[in-house]
């Protein structure tokens, strides 16, 4: 190695690293040290099905502090990458409690057509390929389908959520030809009033399809739903 190549060397490792999403220092990962852990700080002490009303719901962490300005980086910051870390601890919480035995199919929530060309990416259908390739389930990203297009949920009460839901998803075209035969895993980041889950939920055991529940990054507390 001559003189020159050990300062180009670093130079180029350096322009290789990403900013953290979150404070905007370089990294050679999807986060600095100080913000993964104060995302994992977020993380259920003891994950496990909670039951939600009409669907059980499993979450990886509780929404709030650095996982929910993780989540608004993904979703409104244009930062798809961040997918897979997070998809990545969703799936090994979910393996350590859960019973392979059962052949599960995931379902992410999908996004209306017109959200998602303005967004550019469905962050459920993301996180869910993520999650697939940890846990090798079967995904299935046209289970479900927008059949039309809502106000978003955190804009409204939760007494106008469930109304703003109502006949808001349709069976996917993958499932009109062919139902699965295994239960359905539904897919989503963030479970706030339960209104998404259970119109969704609906939808498909309406015709016949079994829901084992709801998988999401994060579930708000009983206080934030309060004020979403």
């Amino acid at each position: 190695m001559n003189r020159f190549s050990k300062p180009l060397h670093g130079l180029s490792a350096l322009l290789l690293q990403a900013q953290c999403p979150l404070c905007q220092r370089t990294t050679p990962d999807a986060f600095c040290q100080d913000c993964q852990r104060q995302i994992q700080r977020c993380q259920i002490s003891k994950p496990g099905w909670v039951q939600q009303e009409q669907v059980p719901v499993f979450a990886w962490g509780c929404y709030g502090g650095a996982l929910r300005r993780t989540i608004a980086a993904f979703k409104y910051e244009n930062k798809p990458y961040l997918a897979r870390p997070l998809a990545r601890w969703l799936a090994s919480s979910w393996l350590s409690t859960s019973d392979r035995a059962t052949p599960f199919t995931v379902v992410p929530i999908p996004m209306h057509a017109s959200k998602r060309q303005q967004r550019g990416f469905n962050q459920a259908e993301l996180l869910a390929e993520h999650f697939c390739e940890q846990t090798r389930l079967p995904l299935q990203a046209h289970g479900l389908a927008r059949s039309r297009e809502t106000t978003a949920q955190f804009q409204l009460s939760a007494g106008d959520r469930a109304q703003n839901l109502a006949d808001a998803f349709s069976l996917g075209s993958a499932f009109r030809k062919r139902p699965p035969r295994s239960p359905v895993l539904l897919l989503d980041d963030i479970y706030t009033t339960g209104a998404t889950a259970r119109s969704a939920a609906q939808t498909l055991r309406r015709h016949g399809i079994r829901v084992q529940g709801l998988i999401v990054l994060a579930r708000a507390e009983r206080e934030e739903r309060g004020k979403e």
